[in-house]
């Protein structure tokens, strides 16, 4: 990857968190789900590699039925929006090997951007635990969107399959219940090229996060 900062084209995911974050009610929990430690809470694998030892643990948000897997060795955040009971609740899990991060956020409403792109997918595959949620169902998908030929690579929750080709970008925006989810990787660095993404996809990282949003779950 190159160390240039991946430009800020969307503003979805920005607004989403900020709403989750407006008025915190809670300290970040780090390290940990909320409700289980890690030693009792291995319950899954993903692919290995140095500083990977394949185990996944829950995440539940403390106030909202919605729970996903994530790596061990990884960091997870909890914050609370404003109001009582609160408006939101937004995860943050990150990788302490990259400087790569998940936001998941869950509450009453969200912003959306639309503006031209050409898109190609990489790869889109239902979420399960999201399968009895309102239509379009929640696709996780990495794609790269260009706008004026400049590359935005996204990892995210989708309402349904990302479209090939001339489209416009995707809000993210998932109905849950009565309340909208919005789950993207945020890339720190972009990527130096669509082989350069597939290669991130394939290896330890990528795979992690890929699991992690194939595993969310609603119930």
């Amino acid at each position: 990857m190159r160390s240039a900062p991946r430009p800020h084209s969307f503003a979805l995911l920005a607004a989403a968190v900020a709403l989750g974050l407006t008025g915190c009610g809670s300290s970040p929990t780090q390290g940990v789900s909320p409700d289980t430690p890690p030693s009792a809470a291995a319950s899954g694998t993903t692919g290995t590699a140095a500083g990977y030892s394949g185990k996944l643990i829950p995440f539940t948000f403390p106030d909202r039925p919605l729970s996903f897997q994530y790596p061990v060795e990884w960091h997870a955040g909890y914050f609370e929006g404003g109001g009582k009971p609160s408006l939101s609740g937004t995860a943050t899990v990150s990788d302490p090997q990259s400087t790569n991060e998940l936001t998941a956020y869950l509450g009453q409403m969200a912003d959306a951007v639309s503006h031209p792109v050409n898109r190609t997918v990489f790869e889109s595959e239902p979420v399960p635990g999201l399968s009895g949620q309102p239509a379009p169902a929640a696709n996780y998908s990495f794609y790269v969107d260009r706008t004026d030929g400049k590359p935005t690579y996204r990892m995210h929750l989708t309402a349904g399959a990302p479209g090939e080709g001339k489209s416009t970008a995707l809000d993210g925006i998932i109905r849950v219940g009565e309340e909208v989810l919005v789950a993207e990787v945020n890339f720190q660095n972009t990527f130096a090229d669509d082989d350069a993404a597939k290669a991130w996809l394939a290896g330890a990282e990528g795979q992690a996060f890929k699991a992690l949003l194939l595993s969310m779950s609603y119930r």
